[in-house]
């Protein structure tokens, strides 16, 4: 007689992937029924198709009806190799590509759709048939990284910790040497002059110009290794969002090259002022370890991470799949004062924080509401 006690009756959908769209005005969400859509701010239910089968990438094209989905799950809807393009409104599919490997990630844009493997990204126009424009090698990229902007497409290089910047119009590609050891997130601004990137050792964020790859900043996010969630840059191209495994979020002042251009006519700037600087006239004594002078956040807030495994939704994907790694603390800025987190799981959240200025002068970011997207909360 089996007298041992169930340890979960929950029959509910497990969220698989989260993504915002270009804008963070909406997330999808990719479940092990179906995927959904939400409106960001509120968090409310858009779109929810159940297939009865599950979908491990699910990316929106803008507000539009196109979504690209990949299959997922214990139980994918598609063999894990196959992009589908789906039309909502149509609800059907109206692009097919089918690939060698799993495809771990998908961009889209009106003009075009990126598709992430293991060691390449495939750079089709967004058309009916697609017409293949390029295709570039890259280092093991098991996360599926890649930015997307409006004239340059970044991801990681053939050696681990490079980065590729190819300029869309003319197909030219520079290189960035970003870190020594594997990248594990970035992000590109919204107007396309900045690269912000973060590497497995989690300790610092480098950001670059996109324009000469000079690198414009270096900033801490802490002494101790931390796996980087998200890394995301304000729709006025000023502050950086940071999540990490610390279950902190921390923002960031953002140097900006044209603001550069104009301090260095100044005699001064404010990491010379101390303004950013932890440790204040530590940082200025000579000889000290570089810890002392380098740049932290400006205000920090703690998030949910929630369980890394929910109890059977984790199983083990195929060699050069991400989808066994669920996303938590996904960073969308719906304004320059409004920064949302969601994560994936049994128990997808979603997390609203405000970025305010204090009495004292000082700005502060506080949590202002949460809810589990799935339902509850």
């Amino acid at each position: 007689m089996n007298t041992r006690q169930v340890i979960d009756e929950s029959t509910g959908p497990v969220s698989l992937s989260v993504a915002f769209n270009n804008d963070s005005s909406c997330f999808s969400v990719g479940l092990d029924t179906g995927f959904c859509v939400f409106n960001s701010d509120p968090c409310e239910l858009k779109v929810s198709r159940d297939f009865n089968a599950g979908i491990g990438v699910a990316e929106m094209l803008g507000q539009s009806n196109y979504l690209a989905i990949v299959g997922g799950g214990k139980q994918p809807k598609f063999p894990q190799n196959k992009l589908v393009i789906w039309d909502d409104a149509k609800q059907k599919a109206v692009i097919t590509l089918e690939f060698r490997t799993s495809v771990l990630q998908v961009r889209l844009s009106k003009s075009r759709i990126i598709v992430v493997l293991l060691n390449s990204i495939h750079v089709f126009a967004f058309s009916n048939p697609p017409q293949k424009l390029s295709v570039f090698e890259t280092s093991d990229n098991p996360l599926g990284l890649a930015c997307l902007g409006q004239r340059l497409l970044a991801f990681p290089g053939r050696s681990p910790g490079q980065v590729q910047l190819v300029e869309l119009q003319t197909g030219n590609v520079s290189i960035i040497p970003a870190h020594s050891s594997p990248l594990r997130a970035m992000d590109l601004s919204p107007d396309g002059e900045i690269l912000a990137t973060a590497s497995e050792a989690g300790t610092l964020i480098r950001v670059f110009s996109t324009s000469n790859c000079a690198k414009i900043a270096e900033l801490r996010r802490g002494v101790d290794h931390a796996i980087i969630f998200s890394l995301a840059i304000s729709p006025s191209n000023t502050l950086l969002a940071v999540t990490s495994d610390k279950s902190t979020l921390h923002i960031f002042d953002l140097p900006h090259p044209r603001q550069m251009s104009r301090r260095s006519q100044s005699p001064s700037s404010p990491s010379e002022d101390g303004g950013n600087l932890k440790w204040g006239i530590l940082g200025k004594i000579p000889l000290l370890p570089r810890v002392f002078s380098d740049i932290y956040s400006f205000t920090s807030a703690h998030f949910e991470v929630g369980d890394e495994a929910p109890q059977g939704s984790h199983y083990v994907p195929p060699l050069g799949t991400s989808f066994g790694l669920l996303n938590k603390g996904m960073i969308g800025w719906t304004n320059d004062h409004t920064i949302l987190v969601i994560g994936a799981g049994r128990e997808g959240r979603w997390e609203k924080f405000i970025l305010r200025e204090g009495e004292d002068g000082k700005r502060y970011c506080t949590r202002e509401g949460w809810k589990r997207y799935l339902g509850g909360g």
